[in-house]
Formats: structure tokens, sequence, C-alpha cells
């Protein structure tokens, strides 16, 4: 069972910043360079010094991007911009936002929760990562000392009971309420009713990793490390402990967009074997570039858009081509299922040789248009394009202990970074 706990947050100081819809940014993994600087020159105490710094010129050991965000928390804290709760809260966002013509609600409990090592089974991923962003997140953590931006964990809430203490808690004035693009609302829980209640009911469920996952595994290492630093600490260390924001998987908030793979740098030999030899796999039908969205049996189908012009192929996997006959590790029956395995492992590495994680030839993006757009110039030879996923498929691959490849899904709306902080130092 996960154990959870509420904890004193850091946070922007009203009195000391105009409004909260200049300070908050992204987290750090989709913060191109262009949105850094902008996100740099919008306000002097944007989240973004902290969460995702820029390099300079000249950086070192000693003066590099993770000291001088550990420079500038000190100092926000110092003259008052961010201050730290006096008493542990639950905190509550309420996060307002449109998908193509459709306007969603997601509800978000913020919380601390100890943690586990994957072997444990009471935390589950869904995705593999890559080790390059956990050093990163590593050496920010071991510098500042504190969580910037929040894990995104889903729970089970059979009958809705925790869903309806929150909506009946945020009822009242909001402590943040602003506009950023999208609408925000966010709340300070710690009505002794509330809490316990919450915690009953969460309690003795296990959590899964939505987003996050290179943050967890920093978590852990952090953790590691700063228990080598104080082998006789008791537990209660809050570097024991890391943010989420917990959302119920029945939240009809919850919305997961492919991440398409955008392909370049193959042969016009290799691409020639590759049209012929898709037929030993597929069901190909060709269409009109324009029908992307069209309707009917083909609607679950994988899309290839650049291969010829004018033409989308559609790809449905023939009946007798099992995905895990071309994997040679042991792999669950639902992850020879997904699409994406499909693409990973006959589109990518069979027909293709392009190994996981070849990013000189595979670049990835959550935007349908945008992957076309980057064919259509030339940027890329052609796209794969994806289904959604279900929020049910990421709890059906973490039960069964397996994960989807990298860059399987993508959470939309991200979780903002800058709502509340959580220091790792002291007791939770």
């Amino acid at each position: 069972m996960a154990e959870l706990s509420e904890f004193r947050g850091v946070r922007y100081n009203p009195a000391k910043v105009q409004s909260m819809r200049n300070v908050i940014c992204p987290p750090y993994d989709v913060i191109s360079p262009q949105e850094q600087q902008a996100l740099y020159d919008s306000d002097k105490y944007n989240m973004v010094r902290l969460e995702y710094g820029l390099e300079q010129e000249g950086d070192n050991e000693r003066d590099n991007r993770y000291t001088r965000a550990r420079d500038t928390f000190n100092q926000w804290l110092k003259e008052g911009v961010l201050m730290q709760d006096q008493v542990p809260n639950y905190y509550v966002h309420e996060h307002n936002f449109e998908i193509g013509e459709t306007r969603k609600k997601r509800l978000e409990l913020y919380a601390c929760v100890r943690l586990e090592p994957w072997e444990n089974r009471v935390i589950f991923p869904h995705e593999f990562t890559m080790a390059k962003a956990k050093a990163n997140r590593l050496d920010l953590m071991k510098s500042c000392s504190a969580d910037f931006s929040p894990i995104f964990g889903l729970y089970e809430d059979p009958g809705g009971k925790i869903n309806q203490l929150i909506v009946n808690r945020v009822k009242s004035t909001p402590t943040y309420n602003f506009q950023h693009g999208d609408s925000h609302r966010f709340w300070m829980v710690n009505e002794p009713e509330f809490v316990q209640r919450v915690s009953h009911f969460l309690i003795p469920k296990p959590i899964y990793i939505a987003d996050g996952h290179h943050r967890y595994e920093t978590a852990l290492a952090y953790r590691e490390y700063r228990r080598g630093l104080d082998p006789h600490g008791g537990g209660s260390e809050a570097y024991n402990y890391v943010m989420m924001a917990l959302v119920s998987f029945s939240d009809p908030g919850i919305v997961i967009l492919p991440i398409h793979r955008l392909v370049r740098g193959i042969s016009g030999e290799t691409l020639k074997t590759f049209k012929a030899e898709l037929h030993n796999y597929f069901e190909v039908m060709e269409v009109p570039a324009d029908r992307v969205s069209m309707p009917g049996s083909a609607a679950g189908s994988i899309k290839l858009y650049g291969l010829e012009p004018g033409k989308i192929f559609w790809l449905t996997l023939l009946p007798n081509i099992k995905v895990n006959d071309f994997i040679k590790q042991k792999r669950s029956e639902a992850y020879g299922k997904l699409d994406v395995s499909v693409v990973q492992h006959i589109i990518c590495e069979k027909l293709l040789g392009l190994p996981a994680g070849d990013t000189d030839k595979l670049a990835y993006t959550p935007s349908g248009e945008s992957a076309c757009r980057l064919v259509d110039e030339g940027q890329f030879q052609f796209t794969v394009l994806l289904n959604p996923l279900p929020a049910k498929t990421i709890k059906t691959i973490a039960d069964a202990n397996d994960r989807m490849p990298r860059k399987s899904t993508f959470f939309y709306p991200k979780l903002p970074s800058g709502l509340v902080m959580f220091r790792t130092d002291g007791e939770i």
C-alpha cells in the first residue's frame, strides 16, 4: 500500500508576484530552447529559473545551471518571494482546459508519497526511460534539495468516494485563481476530517505513474544519495518522499495523446524495400492524404504519411503476425497488442533497422498536424501516426509487470511547475 502525507509546501507569495500566470512554467522536458528564453524574459520570478535554468558559456562544477537554481531558490526564500507553509497541507488543483473544441476539467490532489522501489509493486511504472534525463534531474535535486515539479500519478476510485470529497471541498474560495491559457484554481486543504478520510481511502491503493517516470527514478536515486550522507536516518526524512499530483483513473479530464514517430536518413533503396515488405506483415490500404480520420473498419490502423505524395498508408497487422515473436525478451500479452509495440519492433526495428533511442533518425511529437507538416517541409521522409490509448491500458500493462516502449504516451495538458514545491530537507 502507498504511504501518503500532507506536506509544508513552498509557494509563491502573492504579495511579491504580480500574478501566478506570470511565474508558472511547463515541466522541463517539454520546454524548447525558444520557450525557455521567452519564459526567462516574461518575468524575473518565472519558475523556469529553478525548473530549467539556462546554460551559460564558461559553466563549470562551481557555477552552472544547477548551482544558479540553488542560489536563486535560496534568495527567493530569503526575500519572501517564496514562502513555506506553516502547517502541512494537501493541495488541490482544478485544471480547466480545451482539447480541440471540447472543454475539460481535471482534479488533482497534491500529496507527498513515500518512495518505493518498483519491485515492491506499490508504485507502478508503465514506460521505459532514458538515462540522460535522469542524470540532469539528479544534479538539480542534489543542488537544490527540492522537488520543483510534481509527478503525475493515477489511482483507482471505485464509486468516486475520493473524488466526491475533493469536489465538496473545492466549493470554497481558492488560494489561487488565474488564467494562463488554461484556467487554474488551487486550494490548500488541511481540515482534519478531509485529511483523515482522503488518507484512509488512498492509502490501500497502488499508484500508477502517468507522467514523470524520469523524476520518480531520479527521486529514488536521490534518496539513496541522501541515505549515504545520513546513515542513521529514521525514515521520516523528507528525502524519503516525492511530490505527486494524484488523479483518479475515472477523471473525465484525463487526456492521453499518442506520440507519433518521424523518420529521416533512410536510403532510397531501403525505403523501396520497406514499402514492398510492409505487405508481408500488414494489410495495406492506400487512401488520399486528406482522409486521415476516415471512419470504418480501418479506424484503428497505424498510418504512414509521406511514403508517397498525396497518400496515406493504413496498416493493419495480419492475423498471423505476433509482435512478441520479434522480441528477444519475454513480454506480456498486453504489450504485444499495443500499436506502439508494433511500430517499435516491426516497423522501426525489423523493417527499417532503427533501434529504440536512435535520435539521429527518429524524432517524436504528440501533434499529428506537426508531424505531417515536418514531412511536407522535407525535414523528415515520413511519419508514423499512432492512435491514442485509453487510461485503462496503462493499468493493464503495469499490472502485467511490464512497460510500454519509450515515448508511448503524452498526457495533456502537462502539470504546470510552480503551483507548489517540496523541500527535501528536514522531516516530512
